[in-house]
């Protein structure tokens, strides 16, 4: 962060009351702080305490202390003491905003404002690589949009910088109303009104109305005209508050630019007439939402750039996905952390501390290949010493340089270290070979092309993978979060390969998240995690006799569900000469599965766990049988009493607290009353909802074509000729089959995947390791990306149609299929 005020200014700017001795009131404060966990040393920073539904940070003060933090924003006044500086405020959240404004204020230069529920991320990025050749741009970290993203993107601003260009987002009523005198845009873009966070707001309309609040004190506003909702009411908004309205439209329809519109080969040829001058550009693309981002970008570019015309080369290079880090298994036992769209200082920092969170792997080296990092403003010199100081907060073990400025400054960097002064060259003079145990970020400039050095040093696989989206993942585990009180426990199950997302990544991920525990299958899968550095309780849910040693060892905590499982397990732990070992005890209450049934063996194992000092019970539990059925909810109530008299007879004949946990993924959303201390997270983490709540697709299971070709009428497709063929078609095949997952009931027209925007169906019988798809008419190409399941074809309608449940498709993914993981 650019702040750089004293104390004691801090403390008057947001309105709040200054407990510090008398010499740190001209203290100077250059870094802002609101996560513990990426704070690894610098000088003069000041953390506020950020209060959420589920954590607040006050907690992690003497943490900070002890790390050498020396100021803090709070709204809790018990957590003053005199080891430092304390600004008490009334809300924290609202005290960066306060002096995120105050910091806004400091600068004339123009600053672009984007909202919209899609596109707004993607258009800031787009924008900034057409305009960066013109303009100094200081914009959003990846997808800084939030209450408290915004704040702390705004307070990045300094001299160094000519344009200015921020994203906001809302989930609900009122929040834009606290970020526009954070942004104050002079130039608005308002990009697609659809439906995600709608469940907070009555209608559209309300949330269009809401999210044009962002524009108010705007001069000008971008918006497509096409619909008719968002062109009724932006004009009339623009009208009301004297705005320049910048409408257009690709359907001719009235509005200040009209776009015309030609696709070529899943390539767009755009034009269009401003002031009696043609413009004409290309984007690689064909589908309509990047069109449309295409299209806003290029009327912003109108009002923004120098020269409009001198960036139209620059829209034949963009590309998708543009804020998403990429996370791969590399060769050598190492993993690579891929962030090779764009570099620059911020997204930097926000890489580091990805490859902090991934680094608790078993990994004995940190790693970071770094191309020159441009159209920062700052002086080289001074840019890479910061860069050097970064690296050293992060203990980063060795860097390596790519491109000729920052070999020429190789001498600010103080780790270990080699240069090249071009990507050819690292390629051919440092093999792959000579990297192992390590993982490795990779973050450049795209015009470095880092994706051939990703390629030399990715594990190979072929081209059929699962991509698991991980920031979808945190917005499933927040969605349950929202459900439950603040106090109630989060158990998550990462059995079965994390439902075949992958167990290791999925895990670091959820400990990074504050989970309260996670759950395996058997012990294997916990001394695979714990081995990876996961030091969360995990808990054992079928223990084998064979395996005591290895939970002991490992530390993990074992499901009782049986005397036998008891008196085993207590002897292990005598012999291990340990008092107090957690273990959790299984109730059946009509599951019929695993469990103690009956009053009378309750009292057998109260009494033997009560007989000696070796067991020490953390959890009782039980299983829901039927919870996402409404049909049933009479037998899940009498479950739930059952449940109730049983837990009762162990928590009461004990001196010390016992949780008690039965509600699973639907149990939670329907009877969120039985949370009691703890509940089960499993299914609905990965995007799987019993009601509808506003869960976000975390898989995508793809492939590509391999070759397309021609049959004739009357020829037939695959194994048994089951594919019959009445008319002149285009075949493509793909290289997944049901060695893979791909369940081989979608075989013959039954299963459809997605190629170039449109669904095909399967045709003939799903072979081992591939398949055919009928695209005829479709335009399909070899190489093409083809969806099986993921944000167009949901895991639940494929199960659907295979007959099954989507448990049985996620974790029937073979482990041959490389794991992508997008990160943003």
């Amino acid at each position: 962060m650019t702040i750089t005020n004293s104390i004691l200014e801090i403390s008057q700017i947001i309105e709040g009351k200054l407990f510090a001795p008398p010499d740190f009131s001209d203290w100077r404060i250059e870094k802002i702080v609101t996560d513990s966990r990426t704070y690894f040393g610098g000088k003069n920073a000041l953390f506020f305490a950020l209060v959420g539904p589920r954590n607040n940070g006050h907690h992690f003060i003497p943490e900070l202390i002890k790390k050498g933090v020396t100021a803090f924003i709070v709204s809790e006044k018990k957590f003053i003491t005199g080891d430092a500086a304390f600004i008490l405020v009334k809300n924290t959240t609202s005290a960066l905003q306060k002096l995120a404004a105050f910091h806004r204020a400091r600068f004339q230069y123009p600053v672009v404002g984007i909202t919209g529920s899609n596109g707004k991320t993607i258009v800031k990025e787009w924008l900034h690589e057409i305009l960066s050749g013109q303009l100094k741009i200081i914009r959003s970290p990846k997808s800084y949009n939030s209450q408290t993203g915004v704040p702390l993107s705004v307070l990045l601003m300094d001299n160094n910088y000519n344009l200015a260009i921020f994203e906001a987002g809302i989930s609900q009523p009122g929040e834009m109303a606290k970020l526009q005198p954070i942004i104050k845009p002079e130039v608005g873009i308002l990009t697609n009104i659809g439906d995600a966070h709608q469940e907070n707001f009555k209608s559209k309309k309300q949330k269009l109305l809401e999210k044009l609040q962002l524009f108010k004190s705007a001069k000008q506003l971008v918006f497509n005209i096409d619909n008719e909702l968002v062109g009724k009411e932006a004009q009339h908004f623009c009208s009301e508050n004297s705005i320049k309205p910048v409408s257009w439209s690709l359907k001719n329809n009235n509005a200040l630019l009209k776009f015309k519109h030609q696709a070529v080969g899943g390539k767009s040829n755009l034009s269009v007439v401003y002031n009696d001058e043609k413009f004409e550009f290309t984007v690689p693309f064909a589908d309509e939402s990047s069109i449309e981002n295409a299209c806003h970008c290029f009327v912003a570019t109108l009002l923004l750039a120098k020269n409009a015309r001198e960036t139209l080369n620059v829209y034949t290079r963009l590309a998708p996905l543009a804020m998403r880090l990429e996370i791969k298994k590399g060769v050598n036992n190492c993993l690579l952390i891929n962030d090779y769209y764009n570099s620059d200082l911020t997204s930097f920092s926000i890489a580091l501390s990805v490859l902090h969170q991934q680094s608790k792997k078993g990994h004995l080296n940190k790693l970071v290949i770094l191309s020159d990092i441009q159209q920062t403003g700052i002086p080289p010199k001074k840019l890479y010493r910061q860069i050097n100081q970064l690296l050293a907060q992060w203990q980063i073990n060795e860097i390596v340089g790519i491109g000729p400025e920052i070999t020429a400054h190789s001498n600010e960097f103080t780790l270990p270290k080699s240069f090249y002064p071009a990507t050819e060259n690292f390629i051919k003079h440092r093999y792959k070979n000579q990297f192992s145990n390590a993982v490795i970020l990779i973050k450049g400039a795209r015009s470095f092309t880092f994706e051939k050095i990703a390629a030399l040093l990715q594990q190979k696989a072929h081209q059929t993978v699962l991509e698991i989206d991980l920031n979808a993942l945190v917005n499933n585990l927040n969605v349950f979060r929202s459900l439950l009180r603040p106090e109630t426990k989060i158990m998550v199950m990462v059995k079965a390969f994390s439902y075949g997302t992958g167990d290791v990544e999925i895990a670091q991920l959820l400990q990074y998240q504050n989970v309260d525990s996670l759950a395996v299958a058997v012990a294997d899968e916990g001394v695979e995690l714990r081995n990876a550095g996961i030091q969360t309780p995990i808990i054992v849910m079928n223990p084998e006799q064979h395996s005591f040693q290895n939970i002991i060892d490992y530390r993990l905590e074992p499901n009782i569900y049986g005397e036998e499982v008891l008196l085993n397990f207590k002897k292990a732990v005598s012999e291990n000469a340990l008092n107090n070992y957690p273990v959790h005890l299984k109730i059946d209450t009509g599951m019929n599965r695993l469990g103690f049934k009956t009053r009378q063996e309750i009292k057998t194992i109260v009494s033997e766990i009560s007989s000696g000092s070796q067991l020490r019970i953390k959890s009782v539990f039980s299983h829901l049988a039927a919870s996402d059925n409404p049909d049933f909810d009479t037998f899940t109530q009498e479950q739930f009493n059952c449940f109730d008299i049983l837990s009762e007879k162990i928590t009461r004949a004990f001196p010390y607290k016992i949780d008690r946990h039965i509600l699973n993924s639907a149990g939670i959303e329907r009877f969120p009353e039985k949370q009691y201390e703890m509940v089960r997270l499993g299914i609905g983490l990965y995007g799987i909802s019993a009601t509808g709540l506003p869960l976000q697709n975390i898989s995508t299971f793809k492939s590509s074509v391999s070759q397309v070709k021609k049959v004739s009428p009357g020829e037939t497709i695959g194994y048994g000729r089951k594919g019959k063929i009445d008319r002149e078609s285009e075949i493509a095949i793909v290289p997944v089959g049901y060695a893979d997952g791909l369940d081989r009931k979608l075989s013959n027209g039954t299963g459809q995947a997605r190629v170039n925007g449109q669904r095909v169906p399967i045709t003939g019988t799903i072979c081992m390791d591939m398949l055919m798809l009928d695209v005829t008419g479709k335009n399909v190409s070899a190489g093409d990306e083809v969806e099986f399941f993921g944000p167009h074809l949901s895991v639940s309608e494929v199960a659907e149609k295979a007959g099954t449940i989507p448990y049985e498709i996620l974790t029937g993914i073979s482990q041959r299929v490389k794991r992508v993981y997008l990160f943003e």
